[in-house]
């Protein structure tokens, strides 16, 4: 059976009803063409605007400062991450919330307080009624700040900052010295190296894609790597507070003013060690007088006394006005230019030996002995030396030394006269040390430095010798002859072979001089092959019987120790054998 198709027959389109849908596409076409007018012309700028801030971020670094650490990469000083609390209580919601609720101060702190540990009611009287722009608290921990951001709690800001932490406290304060409130360095090394412990990290803008992913920009190499730089030391924390206690404990039984302790690389002038007391905490140096802040070892000048008797005879050594088996008469005074000069003890020694000179700390021996020198040639010798010019280190600005002038120092032979043993001009502590290095070391200057970086700015000076070689191994054997049989025998250590030299002088103030004393005692080890020296001065002990000898001496001695052990030093004897212990 046939199936047959139906036929529909075709009406006219209803002419109305065709008006309404042309008037109605074309309105729509005018609509959207006027949109995209509005947003191609009129609000271009705004929409580029949101649409950089969605596609590219910024990235700021906090105000930075390297990491300190020793010369086994044991930290001194580090930026430690915290945080500010800011609270804003009109905007307080919880995750949820409608738009028209917000909570009560009430409810915030008893969410807040036991993450901060704080008395809901000593929180909550924080507010002090405001409703914005409150600080509730700082230094809080990141673990505290992580804990509050999880509450995600509205009108809640937590800021962000770095702060200084010393973890060894006083130990390095007046070699370190601390940042201020503003994470500016405001003494010792963090405001000296201020430029070389400051990071600059730029502020940078990273472009992304719709799903995040970072795209090709402009920026340079390198524009985005974090400086994880260190600043670090050539000094040794355990030796540092070995030094330390050892000093203090010194410093405290003889009631005096301060002292300063050194242990220095005779070679290349690596300090190991560097400590004085008395110290104070970093961590709270508001708490101390700013008197406390200075670098008085490189600052502050005082006459050497008799430690600069062994730098004397090297110098006439030089000159040969002495042969080394010489001797000189002491008869315990001497008269010169109208003054008379006497020996410590105010006690004659007859004919002696120039290490005997030493061993007894001789005034009228050095000063007949440097009567021999030209007194013009002798002020050359102590400009040469650099006793008047500032000492170039990577330490406290250094103070020059004070050196009379020539002509008063030539036409009034009372002045070479007190210089022979020390008195007369003054040096900076530091200043000592270095010349010290340089008798040990064959006679080479030497810069004392705390940074390893520092030797690269020295590396490429020429080494300028002050002293012979065989001068200063002659003025060294001298040295340890006061160690064995003179006023240093209480460093005498077995198996070991030390040089030293004593030095009590009295101290002048406003031109004259007071009973106030200044005791130190400088050492080099070992003999047989000279590696460090080191050097304790002791300011105005105020106890009996405080000479170089019964002040500073302890103090060496039980550095030395702790150097022998940290620094492996195998013992030797005076005939270069080395001690072998049985099994």
């Amino acid at each position: 059976m046939k199936k047959y198709k139906k036929i529909v027959r075709l009406k006219p389109l209803d002419q109305k009803r065709f008006k309404f849908l042309y008037i109605f596409f074309l309105i729509l076409i005018f609509c959207l063409f006027g949109r995209l007018v509005k947003l191609q012309v009129f609000n271009a700028s705004d929409l580029q605007r949101r649409a950089r801030l969605i596609q590219s971020s910024k990235t700021n670094s906090l105000k930075k400062r390297r990491s300190i650490v020793d010369r086994n990469n044991r930290l001194i000083a580090y930026d430690k991450p915290l945080y500010k609390l800011w609270a804003h209580p009109k905007y307080f919601k919880f995750p949820g919330d409608s738009i028209n609720r917000v909570r009560s101060i009430e409810e915030v702190t008893k969410k807040l307080s036991p993450i901060l540990d704080i008395n809901g009611e000593i929180l909550s009287g924080k507010f002090n009624n405001k409703m914005s722009g409150i600080k509730l608290l700082d230094r809080i921990s990141e673990e505290k700040a992580e804990k509050i951001k999880t509450l995600q709690i509205s009108g809640l800001d937590l800021f962000k900052y770095s702060q200084r932490y010393y973890p060894q406290g006083e130990i390095y304060s007046n070699l370190i010295g601390f940042v201020n409130d503003e994470n500016k360095g405001s003494a010792g090394l963090e405001l000296h190296l201020d430029n070389k412990i400051k990071v600059f990290n730029k502020s940078n803008y990273i472009k992304r894609g719709g799903d995040g992913t970072p795209l090709p920009d402009n920026s340079a190499p390198g524009d985005f790597i974090s400086d994880y730089k260190s600043l670090g030391l050539t000094i040794d924390s355990k030796l540092q507070k070995s030094s330390f206690n050892a000093l203090s404990k010194q410093v405290s039984k003889w009631k005096a003013k301060k002292g300063f302790a050194i242990v220095m690389d005779v070679n290349n002038g690596q300090i190991l060690s560097l400590v004085s007391v008395p110290s104070y905490d970093p961590n709270k140096f508001w708490q101390y007088d700013s008197e406390l802040f200075k670098g008085w070892y490189s600052q502050d000048l005082f006459e050497p006394g008799s430690t600069f008797k062994p730098i004397n005879l090297a110098l006439a050594l030089e000159e040969k006005v002495i042969e080394k088996d010489g001797l000189v008469e002491d008869i315990g005074k001497i008269k010169v230019g109208g003054w008379t000069l006497f020996n410590w003890d105010k006690k004659g020694n007859g004919y002696i030996d120039y290490p005997k000179v030493l061993q007894v700390s001789s005034n009228v021996g050095m000063v007949k002995i440097m009567q021999n020198l030209d007194p013009s040639i002798y002020w050359d010798w102590l400009k040469n030396l650099g006793i008047s010019e500032n000492l170039e280190t990577d330490l406290y600005e250094s103070t020059a030394g004070q050196l009379k002038r020539k002509d008063l120092f030539i036409n009034q032979s009372i002045e070479p006269a007190v210089a022979s043993f020390g008195k007369g001009f003054s040096i900076s502590p530091i200043k000592l040390v270095q010349l010290h290095a340089a008798l040990a070391n064959g006679g080479f200057e030497v810069t004392p430095h705390v940074t390893s970086t520092f030797k690269e700015r020295i590396s490429n000076n020429p080494k300028k010798q002050f002293f012979s070689s065989e001068v200063s191994k002659t003025v060294l054997k001298w040295m340890e002859s006061v160690v064995d049989k003179g006023s240093g025998s209480g460093v005498k250590i077995e198996g070991y072979r030390i040089a030293g030299k004593t030095g009590t002088s009295q101290k002048a103030i406003n031109g004259s001089y007071t009973s106030k004393k200044v005791c130190s005692f400088v050492a080099t080890l070992p003999v047989n092959d000279p590696k460090y020296v080191v050097l304790v001065v002791i300011d105005e002990p105020s106890k009996p019987y405080a000479y170089g000898a019964t002040v500073a001496v302890p103090v060496v001695r039980d550095i030395i120790e702790s150097l022998i052990v940290i620094e492996k030093i195998p013992p030797k004897i005076k005939d270069h054998r080395t001690i072998v212990k049985k099994p």
